[in-house]
């Protein structure tokens, strides 16, 4: 419950993929504050006491709800929205899996994995991921857009120009994200709360946790653009940087290619020095490291390296 709110949205006020004909949960005036009540990404299916089997029964019809829309009076194509993330209220709980067939490395993990998280929801301390390793821990929201002006049904799955599944982790509290309005109302939605997540989230899940988020809405006439922007309120990796980095590089004319081989080094070697399973450094690779591009102007060949915090097992 938020007290110094215009409105609240309700979880069961949720939406699955994008239309601009789904009628307002809510309408508001810019200026307003939103406290959006949110699912988890499995929307509710993989909870606190999920196994394996629950993760191999997935519904992926179900996937990824977002709460919402909002319809923002006086929003109209070539504005702006302008959404400004004030506070998180976590739930203490989370997952992470390797979901056959998804992520950046699908062709070499067959089996589905699954871990479990459980975190303090008050202090937010580092998450325990096995034998001594502590995941610092940053709330985000993975999904947040608004409608395109583009009729019918469309897939929540794909970013777009209007925003939706960016999985921005710092789309964090402070920062103020601009999206691009397509349809009278702009129609904002939010949804797939992570409790941490590296820049790239390379096995396809974060730490996926249900959270309610607050937000401010206001309006910039006329912005005209072409995609999201954002703008974040002071460092964005003070939660990972104490204790340096371990980093692995991918080289060679194909970015996909060395983004693959440099993630692939780094599971290697955490594989190596910490005695993880392979498919365990992948998914600890996909909520704390950070896939980064080097060098891309020195043809034929680009640098990209893959950044894991020592912080995780210092």
């Amino acid at each position: 419950m938020c007290v110094a709110c215009d409105h609240t949205i309700h979880r069961a006020q949720h939406h699955l993929g994008w239309n601009r004909d789904f009628p307002p949960a809510v309408t508001c005036k810019p200026g307003s504050t939103i406290h959006f009540e949110c699912l988890d990404s499995s929307g509710g299916q993989l909870g606190s006491d999920a196994t394996i089997d629950h993760l191999k029964v997935l519904d992926f019809g179900k996937v990824n709800p977002v709460t919402g829309p909002v319809y923002v009076e006086g929003a109209e194509p070539g504005d702006a929205l302008k959404v400004t993330i004030r506070h998180f209220e976590p739930s203490g709980h989370g997952w992470t899996a390797n979901i056959p067939g998804f992520g950046l490395l699908a062709d070499q993990f067959l089996e589905p994995a699954l871990h479990v998280w459980k975190y303090d929801p008050s202090t937010m301390a580092p998450a325990m991921y096995g034998p001594g390793g502590r995941v610092p821990l940053k709330p985000f929201t993975g999904t947040i857009g608004l409608a395109p002006a583009e009729a019918g049904l469309h897939s929540v799955v794909p970013p777009r120009r209007v925003g939706g599944n960016l999985d921005i982790r710092d789309v964090s509290v402070g920062t103020t994200l601009y999206l691009p309005v397509e349809v009278t109302g702009a129609l904002l939605s939010i949804g797939d709360t992570h409790a941490a997540q590296g820049d790239g989230e390379v096995c396809g899940t974060a730490i996926e946790s249900q959270m309610n988020v607050t937000v401010h809405i206001d309006l910039v006439k006329d912005a005209r653009l072409e995609t999201p922007r954002f703008t974040t309120d002071g460092p964005v990796t003070r939660h990972l940087d104490g204790a340096g980095y371990e980093v692995t590089t991918g080289i060679g004319p194909d970015l996909m290619t060395a983004v693959r081989e440099s993630l692939m080094r780094m599971i290697d070697l955490l594989a190596k020095e910490h005695g993880m399973a392979p498919v365990d450094a992948y998914m600890l690779c996909s909520v704390c490291g950070d896939l980064r591009i080097s060098e891309i102007v020195d043809m034929p060949n680009w640098v990209v390296s893959f950044y894991f915090p020592r912080i995780v097992f210092a």
